[in-house]
């Protein structure tokens, strides 16, 4: 059985190498989520949402790299307040009609102090970005592993730049709790 609970960059690297996460994963969307968070009204003002369509695949090759990728589809962001939903599944944000579907495509999974370092590129309306950011990995069982991470975007980078009288911030937090079973 795998070590529990958060994994240190020693034991996250052992297991890599031991080969015992060699193999095909798969997201367990009823157990994870993808969450947005920014400020609108000049910064003063949080807004949360979470995506309800999230969907993902990686692989774990013998040598313990990392591949996969993870979606969401756009136009299931749920903020809790259906007027702004509809304008972010618009053209002025998301276009979801146009771009139904978010994407982050793995490069590299590096052992890295407390956790790990998660190397990529993002996909938001047909716009690509790499992506680095810092991620804590958990194997509480057999046949499970858990990936959790705030990464920092700049939604402007992608084309998002709608932003009536300055008042929505353009620095957003993408919130991934990720749990994968093998598959």
């Amino acid at each position: 059985m795998a070590p529990t609970g958060q994994l240190t960059e020693a034991s996250l690297q052992a297991l890599l190498q031991d080969g015992k996460l060699t193999g095909n994963w798969t997201l367990d969307a009823s157990r994870s989520s993808i969450g947005l968070r920014s400020k609108s009204v000049w910064g003063l003002v949080p807004v949360k949402g979470v995506f309800h369509e999230v969907a993902g695949e990686g692989a774990v090759s013998a040598s313990g790299q990392v591949s996969g990728t993870i979606t969401v589809g756009a136009a299931s962001i749920d903020t809790k307040m259906a007027k702004r939903d509809t304008h972010l599944r618009s053209a002025d944000f998301f276009d979801s009609d146009n771009h139904p579907q978010i994407t982050f495509s793995v490069d590299q999974v590096a052992p890295s102090g407390p956790g790990v370092t998660v190397s990529g590129r993002l996909t938001v309306r047909d716009q690509t970005k790499p992506v680095t950011f810092g991620a804590t990995v958990a194997v509480p069982g057999d046949g499970e592993a858990r990936l959790d991470a705030e990464v920092p975007v700049n939604r402007s980078d992608f084309g998002l730049t709608w932003n009536q009288l300055g008042m929505a911030s353009v620095h957003n937090i993408i919130t991934v709790d990720a749990v994968f079973t093998r598959a």
